[in-house]
């Protein structure tokens, strides 16, 4: 599969660094607003050529457009690439708003292409396994789980944090990708929300970069909380926030009738499972037992390759997902409990293999 790569900001680098490992994907070329980062990008890779945005979507050696452009763009790209009939896959949030994912989806069924959807996070050994211990019923029957991201905010490393703190960021879309991509792959589609948030600043200084020291505004929540109700009946508490400093707490927890789980980071494509067995005394550590070793940001895009339609990281899920968070969002505005209008399957297992070797 030929990759043509929109955008060639900070999270372009992981996916550069992986696509030499990726056996049935090649990039082929790669445009950014600015051309410096472009050439950056393909310096060095032979084949791959720098194009305007505008000759990318056009070109016909590109059969799947990456899209890597800041979420307010996400939509208005993957539909240009859609149009001139490429598959696309763009980085999280799907979308920004639930209106424009849908009408993503929409174009890409009536085309007959394929939509991908970040995060891959969570076809790695980490949430991979974890799914593995709950369809096993290592912990019983799932009631609940708690989700839990907390730092002081992008800014502090960020060169460019502007996005991050208008509507499309904020710690819920910014980072919930993450974590609700993860908890529909282990517990499966939500049906109904309740959230609350707060935003307490209305202004970050920029930590990092040539914009060192310089005021942005903030109007987006930066504190998130809510419960999703799945449709299985378990219930995911989410504490999403750029406003603390850190926490103990296990990124994922999923408690079941025999057990608790602690999930590792879903950012992660790895890291340890543990379970604390009903009557157990110590955490137990599991054996690695699902998901692809070894691999990095771009690993959705050898699944699309190779599974077409049925792949994992799936534009469905990725809008499911964002709804999920705009439903949480209007539920903390309003003060109502959101019903979530879409669904999605939860997403096939992936065996634990080496994606090196599967060509």
């Amino acid at each position: 599969m030929r990759i043509g790569m929109i955008g060639c900001g900070v999270i372009s680098r992981q996916y550069l660094a992986s696509f030499d490992e990726l056996p049935d994907v090649q990039l082929v070329a790669v445009a950014d607003l600015d051309p410096a980062r472009a050439e950056a990008a393909a310096e060095g890779r032979e084949g791959v050529r720098v194009l305007s945005v505008d000759e990318l979507l056009a070109d016909p050696e590109v059969d799947t457009v990456l899209n890597l452009t800041i979420p307010a763009a996400h939509a208005d790209v993957d539909l240009r690439a859609i149009a001139g009939g490429k598959n696309v896959y763009s980085e999280k949030p799907f979308a920004v708003t639930t209106e424009e994912g849908a009408e993503v989806l929409a174009a890409a069924r009536q085309a007959g292409v394929l939509t991908g959807s970040a995060p891959d996070t969570v076809l790695g050994t980490g949430t991979q396994t974890a799914r593995v211990a709950i369809d096993a019923g290592e912990i019983g029957t799932p009631i609940a789980a708690v989700a839990t991201m907390v730092t002081p905010g992008h800014e502090r490393w960020h060169p460019q944090p502007d996005f991050y703190y208008v509507p499309g960021g904020g710690p819920l879309l910014d980072m919930g990708p993450y974590y609700i991509h993860s908890l529909v792959t282990l517990l499966g589609p939500v049906a109904e929300v309740i959230g609350a948030g707060s935003r307490l600043r209305t202004e970050r200084t920029i930590g990092s970069g040539p914009r060192e020291g310089e005021i942005i505004p903030v109007t987006t929540e930066t504190h998130v909380t809510g419960v999703l109700v799945h449709e299985s009946g378990a219930l995911t508490t989410l504490i999403m926030s750029f406003d603390g400093v850190a926490t103990a707490a296990h990124p994922i927890e999923v408690h079941g009738t025999t057990g608790t789980l602690a999930v590792p980071d879903p950012n992660r494509f790895d890291g340890d499972v543990e379970v604390k067995r009903l009557g157990g005394e110590d955490w137990e550590t599991l054996p690695v037992a699902g998901g692809y070793q070894g691999v990095a940001r771009g690993i959705g895009l050898q699944d699309m390759a190779v599974r077409g339609e049925a792949l994992r990281a799936s534009g469905e899920l990725g809008q499911h997902v964002l709804e999920v968070m705009n439903a949480v969002l209007e539920s903390a505005r309003n003060g109502t409990r959101v019903e979530v209008a879409s669904t999605v399957a939860r997403p096939e297992a992936v065996e634990l293999q080496d994606v090196r070797v599967t060509a």
